[in-house]
């Protein structure tokens, strides 16, 4: 397996290097919205310790992802009125992962309505600002 790298870009984030649109964070996790959303409401949860995925993510930090992954879908099920939920988490490249450092996908889905292809098309960052300040406050009042 390989190793984690430091300088990925969701590492950066994480170090405050790079913006963007925080909905939620304590003090082992952290999650924002994807600037490419599938969805609206598309959000990645992150653990905050290094794991490059869920293969050498430790089990504790692993379970934590899961807790506010669950506490995330919830509010997001409410800001979005989503008939459904896509969970979707990949690893390694041959698994469909990009980004190697371990997130969870949160896709709020509407009855009838397709995802968009990944990362095809970027939102307006207004757009995000807005979905993030919805997001952020439906978690933090759940």
């Amino acid at each position: 397996m390989h190793a984690y790298d430091p300088n990925n870009i969701f590492a950066k984030i994480l170090r405050g290097e790079l913006p963007c649109y925080k909905v939620y964070e304590d003090d082992r996790a952290f999650a924002f919205l994807d600037i490419m959303p599938r969805a609206p409401g598309h959000t990645l949860v992150l653990p905050k310790a290094p794991a490059r995925n869920i293969l050498d993510c430790p089990a504790d930090d692993l379970a934590h992802v899961a807790k506010v992954t669950q506490k995330i879908a919830q509010a997001a099920m409410k800001v979005f009125a989503a008939d459904g939920i896509t969970v979707q988490q990949f690893n390694e490249g041959a698994g469909g992962q990009v980004v190697f450092h371990l997130h969870v996908h949160i896709i709020p889905r509407k009855a009838g309505v397709m995802m968009k292809p990944p990362a095809s098309e970027k939102e307006k960052p207004d757009v995000l600002a807005e979905l993030a300040k919805k997001l952020a406050a439906a978690i933090a009042a759940s």
